[in-house]
Parts: structure tokens; sequence; C-alpha cells
């Protein structure tokens, strides 16, 4: 089961990726700036990743600001979603990453 959460783990981070260029692309905007937002915030997402969530992080975030940074992080994701209009999909993920983070901390992951 710990090792089957890891690979969650890994799911719901890129499920927030997939999220937030869902919503990007899928707004009713011109198509240049769909394609902007559709591409850029999964890169921005990406490069907060790289500076503060993963485990070669540049800034290690540990604690309280572990916690935050990771709600902001794939709260993101979710608040795409919603903005999206994919209600369904937006509580699947909301629900996938506390239980997953749940878990993850019980069993020190």
């Amino acid at each position: 089961m710990k090792t089957a959460n890891l690979g969650v783990l890994f799911l719901i981070e890129l499920g927030a990726l997939v999220a937030v260029a869902f919503w990007g692309f899928t707004l009713d905007v011109a198509t240049p700036l769909a394609w902007l937002l559709g591409l850029g915030a999964p890169a921005v997402l990406i490069v907060l990743w790289g500076l503060f969530g993963s485990r070669k992080a540049a800034y290690k975030t540990r604690g309280a600001v572990r916690v935050g940074f990771e709600v902001l992080w794939f709260g993101a994701g979710v608040a795409a979603l919603l903005l999206a209009g994919v209600w369904a999909w937006a509580a699947a993920l909301a629900l996938t990453c506390v239980l997953s983070k749940t878990l993850a901390v019980v069993w020190e992951q």
C-alpha cells in the first residue's frame, strides 16, 4: 500500500499540472492567449515545484510552510478544474490529494 501511495502522489502532481493546462486551453479567449495560458500555467507550477516542492528543491520547505505550499500548489489544480466547470473532476482531485497526502504523513513518506 505504501508503494502504491507513492505512485498516487506522483499522479496527483501530474493531475494538478494537467488541470491548469486544461483550464488555460479551455478559456473562451483568443487562441494565442489560450495557448499562452495552457502552456504557461503548468510551467509556473513546474518552476514553483522545482524551487520549493521537490526533494532536490533549491529552497527546502518544512513543517507549516510545506503544508501551506502544497495546499496552494495542489489547490491551484483543483481551482483550475472548478473554473473550467468540471466540478466532479475537481472534487476527485481534491479528495485524492487529501487522502494520499494524509497517508503520506501517517506513513512518513
